[in-house]
């Protein structure tokens, strides 16, 4: 939703905020504006609707400054009008927020007590009131911002540019995330790396609790305590890689294609390969003592759920359930004592999830949201969240958000195997040395990517497709079929191979193409027999494996192939949604749909 970028410069800062303003506009906004110092002032500009409109009254009125900050903001506390639109400014200070201050009532009836006056009726205005009252007194600018940072309460990003001799601006962060980029002579300010992506990709990931300061030549970070802390420098990718796709034809393919880096930051926070250990962001909870998960989830995410299903009841052997959210409270599901239900959503905000999320909270669950939005409704409500980190994701059809996913899954999977007994110190050991490998082997698929492209501009002529697979691979035929149903409008089903022979073989001809997913793992001979059944009824086979294709089916004319790297039978499901998403994707761009905004979907579903 709502968006920060900053910038602490040695020229004139508004034209580069706006530009990283346009970047953020993926997020959802209904008004945006900036402030600068400049000569010794504060100045501002602000504009409700779209940035565009903002971009018109700075060509009325020009802003500038070397020091600035900006924002795009989704309305929370107070309607969408001028007066509630952020920087939010007094004479001493602006500030722009992300997230919500809970305890802004009676901050704000404190203030105003002490003779504050406010302009608008947002949360965001307590802290500008605040901090300047601790300016008013005396304090400095970095323990005034100290002491407020000590006494808000909430999720929040903030970003605030004092009005003294500093050059400063100062930021922290509780529950949203925000990213220093680092530059020659200046640095940077923002959301995220996308914001940042023409400005800077060498990057300081604030964690929470952190707060900063940021200055032209240096930059401080603190704890919530106010010690002053090292953090990791990490180099991002994703250079201008926004609205305008970068060299991408569509943010689908870019998503696909961006997965190695996504998916090596979701497995660096989950998996501490120096330790072997799992590094689950929670403390205090035992998983030993969980007598049984269910998962619950929609669309894409249902399939992630299906997959840990395998993952959880083969490694850990714990019973696992997986439903799907829009059904789960209809049918009055039995609960146990003791019992963990995981929510699994992109958005944080998909109807039919949280509504299931709640009906598992009063009936006394713990719960678990695995969510690529750390500030979310789902968030809010759960005991325990586990970010996937995938970063915005543009595209209608899910896909590094898929993939980061099936890396936390893993996570969670592995180290309830461990505490149960399940899985010993070499056994997590060699999981995670596996797992680190998955960026790389991603990278080798997606260089192959035109074998892919060769196989959809054949497939896009089917009126019917079908995807097999067995084990984890069924649920990953599964996705590959709703990818290829969403994008391209081609009628697709995944089926466990298994299956067919009980009613879906009599849909096989030569007109009907079928996908299967045939791993060298411990059901690779039964997938080949079903592959042999579909062929032996004149069914065109694409085989996607890491065996060559003759030695699945013997070299027939009726086949087709794509060779996959070896993986082991943990890693694997992860490697094989990377064909079926390019699959989908070239066969989109074939048929000429519009892989980013297919008809009748939209990215977070709100409304059950």
């Amino acid at each position: 939703m709502c968006g920060i970028v900053g910038i602490v410069g040695v020229t004139n800062t508004v034209p580069r905020m706006m530009e990283a303003l346009h970047r953020l506009e993926y997020r959802g906004y209904d008004s945006a504006g900036v402030a600068t110092l400049h000569d010794g002032d504060l100045h501002r500009c602000r504009a409700v609707g779209k940035i565009a409109a903002l971009d018109s009254k700075l060509v009325e009125r020009p802003v500038k400054g070397d020091i600035g900050i900006g924002h795009t903001r989704w309305a929370t506390h107070g309607e969408a009008v001028e007066v509630n639109a952020h920087p939010h400014m007094t004479d001493k200070l602006a500030v722009v927020h992300n997230g919500i201050i809970e305890n802004f009532a009676s901050l704000k009836k404190e203030l105003i007590d002490k003779g504050h006056q406010f302009e608008g009726e947002t949360d965001t205005e307590v802290v500008a009131r605040l901090i300047t009252d601790y300016l008013t007194s005396g304090i400095d600018a970095k323990n005034a911002i100290f002491k407020t940072l000590k006494r808000i309460e909430g999720a929040f990003a903030l970003a605030i540019l004092v009005n003294d001799n500093n050059n400063t601006i100062y930021a922290a962060r509780r529950g949203s995330p925000l990213v220093i980029g680092l530059g020659q002579t200046e640095n940077y300010l923002g959301s995220d790396a996308i914001a940042l992506a023409s400005l800077s990709n060498k990057l300081i990931y604030l964690e929470e609790g952190d707060w900063a300061q940021i200055s032209r030549d240096s930059v401080s970070v603190f704890d919530m305590t106010g010690e002053e802390v090292a953090r990791p420098i990490t180099y991002s990718q994703v250079s201008n890689t926004f609205a305008d796709k970068g060299n991408y034809r569509h943010f689908m393919q870019k998503e696909i294609f961006e997965q190695p880096f996504i998916l090596a930051q979701t497995i660096g926070k989950y998996f501490d390969q120096n330790a072997c250990k799992i590094t689950l962001p929670v403390e205090g909870f035992d998983f030993s003592e969980v007598s049984k998960i269910t998962i619950i989830a929609c669309g894409t995410s249902y399939y992630a759920a299906q997959v840990a299903k395998f993952w959880l009841e083969k490694m850990a052997r714990i019973p696992v359930e997986v439903d799907i959210a829009s059904e789960f409270r209809y049918r009055d599901p039995v609960y146990m004592d003791g019992g963990l239900a995981v929510f699994i959503s992109q958005s944080g905000e998909t109807a039919d999830t949280l509504a299931a999320l709640k009906h598992a909270k009063s009936a006394g669950q713990t719960i678990l949201s695995i969510l690529n939005a750390e500030e979310s409704s789902m968030s809010r409500e759960s005991d325990m969240v586990f970010p996937i980190y995938a970063g915005p994701e543009i595209g209608v059809a899910s896909t590094k958000a898929f993939t980061c996913q099936l890396v936390v899954l893993a996570a969670l999977a592995i180290e309830v195997a461990y505490v149960r007994g399940e899985l010993d110190d070499n056994g997590v050991k060699t999981v995670i040395d596996n797992l680190e490998e998955v960026p790389r082997l991603i990278s080798d698929i997606l260089n192959n990517h035109k074998d892919i492209e060769k196989i959809a501009h054949y497939i896009a002529k089917a009126r019917d497709i079908l995807f097999v697979g067995r084990g984890t691979h069924s649920a990953i035929a599964m996705e590959g079929a709703l990818k290829l149903k969403e994008i391209s409008y081609i009628h697709a089903e995944g089926y466990a191979a298994g299956e067919l022979k009980h009613g879906p073989i009599a849909l096989i001809d030569e007109n009907v193409p079928v996908i299967g997913l045939a791993p060298n793992d411990d059901l690779f001979d039964k997938t080949v027999s079903n592959l042999q059944e579909i062929m032996a009824r004149q069914g065109k086979v694409i085989i996607i494996s890491d065996r060559e294709a003759d030695a699945v089916v013997g070299g027939s004319e009726k086949l087709l192939s794509f060779k996959m790297p070896k993986a082991c039978a943990l890693v694997s499901p992860i490697l094989y949604a990377v064909p079926v998403q390019l699959l989908a994707y070239y066969a989109a761009v074939e048929k000429g749909t519009d892989a980013d905004q297919p008809r009748n979907l939209a990215k977070s579903v709100t409304v059950e």
